[in-house]
């Protein structure tokens, strides 16, 4: 007798993660991650996101366990979750009126083995008038935002263009999930 797939476990407490998920039909649980997420120190951003991803996902009881995590790019700085008002709003500042990317990196732990990747998108915003920037901030809509934003929320008004997957700049790139999930349990 065949034992019954592992149910999956998100490593996250992100609404728009389980949103994802749900939307793609996958039964999972949700046990958030408790793993801290050290400052980028410089190097390459995607094998930092990744790092993020695999800790998460290590960290968490279960025998299937998806970990993710996301981040902005601007001028090879990592913008990450704001401090507090005035840093999201100094992080909207830069964004505007400028091209910036957005990596999120997953990781999905299968027992012992675990796999990983990254997908990359690329966000322009348009240029942002200071009292938009204040109305937003003042939401706090973006104080648990990479980038100081949802695009799925208030800032879809700030984005002139994406180029890629919007997933990606939710926080979970689906493909890439599906991807990883078939290579641990294939149909």
């Amino acid at each position: 007798m065949e034992n019954p797939p592992a149910r999956l476990i998100l490593a996250s407490a992100s609404p728009r993660r389980a949103a994802l998920l749900r939307e793609a039909g996958l039964d999972f649980e949700i046990r958030p991650s408790q793993a801290g997420e050290p400052p980028f120190a410089g190097g390459d951003v995607a094998e930092y996101v990744e790092s993020l991803a695999r800790r998460k996902a290590a960290s968490v009881p279960g025998d299937l366990v998806l970990g993710a995590d996301t981040v902005v790019a601007l001028d090879g700085e990592v913008l990450g979750k704001p401090a507090d008002l005035d840093e999201a709003a100094a992080m909207l500042r830069r964004l505007s009126g400028r091209r910036h990317q957005v990596l999120t990196g997953v990781a999905l732990r299968d027992g012992m083995a675990i796999r990983w990747g990254h997908a990359r998108s690329e966000v322009t915003f348009r240029t942002l008038e200071p009292a938009e920037i204040l109305r937003y901030v003042a939401t706090g809509e973006p104080m648990d935002k990479a980038g100081a934003y949802a695009i799925q929320g208030g800032a879809a008004a700030f984005v002139e263009g994406v180029v890629g997957d919007r997933d990606t700049v939710i926080g979970l790139p689906m493909a890439l999930v599906r991807r990883l999930l078939a290579v641990s349990h294939p149909v």
